[in-house]
């Protein structure tokens, strides 16, 4: 019953909540909040310069009322004064409002492209199992990228063209009140149909953020998997696959231009055909009298000003609710919680002497079969034990769970008597060395790859554990020795070269504890056999637990434990167990043989 109420509360923090665009919306807001002097200075700018376009057309009425029946040379000169410096202090306003747009934009992306990456951090390992690496890359850049367009253009000119709209309005108001009621019927219009067209943005825009995210995992697998194409010429295979992802994301993208027009010509369609009944019916109010050819002009502005400004405040509402569909994706990544915790008080450790306890641990991933069953394992300190067993029975696992990649269902691990849940993870996983049998090499120099495993560390330090795993001399012959240069995943060393150097990564970290995870199974016999040179000297006075299938490297380790559907078999020195000829006696002759 426990076991199934702890993978419940796992698989439920694994799954995003649902949340409503105004939530989304909200939180897209809160990266904005940091810098609201910023932001309200550019509405202000943009106020501004609101103002300045707005009396333009008053500009314009008193240079035809006033000026040309008067042919008052001084007051055109006035006014060319004013129009001169009105367009300089608004370009003014312009320029600082595009250097605040742009500052908004970045900040705020950055502070969202930190929380997202923190965020992915504490996720952590069993997150990253289940999700492709596409759809992490896409968080990182494509619906980044997204949002510094809402930062920068929709929500400081949403708020510009609604000051624009009302101070336009007013003023047209004033001019006349039967010419202003036109409007109307062309802006219902435009929202009959807009509904409608905003309705399908929005289907398809949430079709398409699918598309690229399946994409660009596309992508990234073909470039990964580049020499396992090569080798057994499956590239027609993979551009089948690869035009498979991209032909749909393509037209989406088209559909969704393609609803970007129309939603467009209706916006044009709306004011235009208002534009002419104004002009028709003004020529009217004008032969009566009721309006100065001036008030006509003037108003015939503020009409295609105001009509233009309401219907893209209409489409940049729509195209934000476009946009928060894309953002609600990252808004629910945010939101999962990840599966393993720290405590929020941790224990201190003075000292690790590196005594392990498995007790009754239980473990399964996800709601699938029982990994590991009632596990009990005493490791003492200084101690070199060897997990062995057919695969996929739990061995990788359990050293999983003692860094805490993943937390058991039932049961618990203690380091030094203390359980490691109540250790902060920092301590824990400082005190525990990992050696797996594929070596993450970063696109860096080899000192900085060595230093990974204790930036502080001293020049002098770092030769040393290169020296003690045995890497010195073939680093020295390097072209650029310690700072050459590695490609990615270190592609121009050899496996057992990876190896020593993710060894003197141990060394210069100085773990209590050591993990090896088949450290030795992926080379060939000359390169494992200067490995293993390099992780014996590793192993001394250390607690070691290895995970092995080459048998024949673990046979000098003071205890080897047989695993099998996630329960200890056997367990004893080589010798003890080669005496009895159960389940290990079958293992070592089946490899021997």
């Amino acid at each position: 019953m426990k076991d199934n109420v702890s993978a419940a509360i796992q698989s439920k923090r694994s799954v995003p909540p649902q949340d409503s665009l105004f939530q989304t919306y909200r939180w897209v807001l809160s990266y904005v909040q940091k810098y609201y002097g910023m932001f309200w200075l550019l509405v202000c700018c943009g106020i501004g310069v609101t103002f300045i376009q707005v009396s333009i057309p008053k500009g314009v009425q008193y240079f035809i009322d006033i000026i040309v029946p008067s042919a008052d040379v001084i007051r055109f000169r006035w006014l060319i004064i004013l129009l001169v410096a009105g367009m300089f202090l608004m370009f003014g306003l312009m320029a600082w409002q595009n250097l605040l747009q742009r500052s908004i934009q970045e900040k705020a992306a950055r502070d969202l492209q930190y929380d997202i990456f923190s965020h992915m951090r504490k996720l952590g390992y069993s997150y990253f199992q289940q999700r492709p690496v596409g759809e992490s890359l896409s968080f990182m850049n494509t619906e980044v990228s997204i949002l510094q367009d809402f930062y920068r253009f929709l929500l400081p000119h949403t708020i510009q063209n609604i000051v624009v709209s009302i101070v336009s309005v007013t003023v047209m108001c004033a001019i006349s009140i039967p010419l202003t009621m036109i409007m109307v019927p062309c802006l219902l219009l435009y929202y009959l149909v807009g509904p409608s067209i905003e309705r399908k943005a929005t289907i398809l825009a949430k079709q398409n953020t699918e598309q690229r995210i399946a994409y660009n995992q596309k992508v990234y697998e073909s470039v990964s998997a580049l020499t396992e194409m090569r080798a057994h010429g499956a590239e027609d295979w993979d551009w089948k696959r690869f035009k498979g992802h991209l032909q749909p994301f393509l037209d989406g993208r088209v559909r969704m231009l393609w609803m970007a027009f129309w939603r467009g010509t209706i916006r044009r369609l709306s004011y235009y055909v208002g534009g002419v009944a104004v002009i028709l019916y003004g020529i009217h109010l004008v032969k009566e009298q009721a309006l100065s050819v001036g008030e006509m002009s003037a108003y015939l502005l503020y009409y295609f000003q105001v009509m233009q400004t309401v219907t893209l405040v209409i489409t940049v509402i729509t195209e934000q609710k476009v946009l928060m569909h894309q953002a609600a994706k990252i808004h629910r990544f945010m939101q999962i919680e990840p599966q393993v915790v720290e405590v929020a008080t941790p224990v201190y450790l003075k000292e690790i002497s590196g005594e392990i306890r498995f007790e009754n641990v239980t473990y399964r991933y996800n709601n699938g079969p029982e990994v590991l069953s009632d596990f009990n394992l005493i490791i003492k300190a200084g101690q070199r034990v060897a997990i062995v067993g057919p695969s996929g029975h739990g061995k990788s696992t359990l050293l999983q769970l003692l860094v805490r990649f993943y937390d058991p269902q039932q049961g618990e691990i203690q380091l030094d008597s203390v359980p490691i849940r109540k250790l902060s993870f920092a301590q824990l996983r400082e005190s525990i060395g990992y050696v797996s049998q594929e070596t993450y090499l970063f696109g860096d120099t080899i000192r900085n790859n060595i230093l990974f495993g204790h930036p502080d560390a001293t020049e002098e330090d770092m030769i040393q554990a290169a020296k003690a795993a045995y890497a010195h001399d073939f680093i020295s012959a390097q072209p650029d020795g310690y700072d050459t240069l590695l490609g990615e995943r270190g592609v121009n060393l050899s496996g057992g070269q990876k190896q020593r150097i993710s060894i003197a990564r141990m060394f210069i970290k100085k773990p209590s504890i050591l993990l090896l995870d088949e450290a030795t199974s992926a080379l060939d016999t000359a390169s494992e056999q200067e490995v293993q040179q390099a992780l014996e000297r590793l192993l001394l006075g250390r607690t070691t637990i290895a995970v092995a299938h080459r048998l024949s490297t673990i046979k000098d380790y003071d205890v080897i434990v047989v695993l099998e559907h996630g329960q200890i078999r056997e367990m004893g020195s080589h010798e003890e167990l080669m005496r009895r000829q159960g389940a290990y006696y079958q293992l070592n002759s089946g490899e021997e043989g």
